[in-house]
């Protein structure tokens, strides 16, 4: 039998969880400008107004548990794939490592239908990052290192590229991930059947060939320039 102390700490639990799903399935409708706090709080179904207030403070603080707790089941299945894959190969092959940038998502938004909605209220953030795409999430990580454990293997596979080349790539790569994944989590069947299917080993090509492709001369020319100039 649960004690009161159990119970209470489960409401909670069971509140905040409540809160979190209004608020992604609001912003996937509506978009986080048109959502108010008023509007999660009816949509949760919690009779008491402040619940919001007193579980995150403010709709900034709602936004990063939400951000957190996905960023945390993306980061548990990447770790349990990389591991999978390492336990085959110490230096995996480049389109393993692309799949692995992108099947936690496409997983988790096939097997969970709320998982989708954050992708559509949240999947664009990434992409459109003034910032390093790739620092944004390896910096979202906050609860383990599987993005970084990716990046370096990346970094390892992808020997024709120097650094900078490398972090442009890689910024580009994950734009590319997020802007792909939240498109296609607004199409009808998304994440599901055939068509969802080849929708991602599509992106797993278009990784693999961004990413292996040559440096060119002319890039390799401008590159040359630019840094005689620094």
């Amino acid at each position: 039998m649960n004690s009161p102390l159990e119970g209470k700490k489960s409401s909670s639990v069971s509140t905040r969880n409540a809160l979190m799903r209004a608020a992604e399935k609001l912003i996937a409708q509506k978009g986080i400008e048109n959502v108010s706090i008023r509007e999660i709080v009816e949509a949760s179904g919690q009779k008491n107004q402040s619940a919001l207030q007193y579980h995150f403070e403010n709709m900034q603080g709602l936004i990063r548990a939400i951000l957190e707790s996905r960023n945390e089941e993306i980061h548990e299945k990447r770790t349990a794939m990389l591991k999978k894959i390492l336990a085959d190969n110490e230096k995996p092959a480049l389109r393993d490592l692309c799949e692995v940038m992108v099947l936690p998502t496409f997983l988790l938004a096939k097997s969970n239908p709320a998982f989708c909605q954050f992708v559509i209220a949240f999947g664009h953030e990434i992409a459109l990052t003034p910032n390093s795409a790739l620092s944004l999430v390896e910096e979202k990580e906050i609860h383990g290192t599987s993005a970084l454990q990716t990046s370096k293997l990346l970094r390892t596979a992808l020997p024709h590229l120097n650094s900078g080349a490398y972090l442009q790539r890689m910024d580009s790569a994950v734009r590319l991930c997020s802007i792909s994944m939240s498109h296609h989590s607004r199409q009808k069947s998304a994440f599901q059947g055939p068509l969802a299917d080849l929708f991602l080993n599509n992106l797993i090509d278009e990784l693999v060939g961004l990413l292996s492709a040559p440096v060119s001369k002319e890039t390799k020319a401008i590159t040359k320039l630019i840094g005689s100039k620094t």
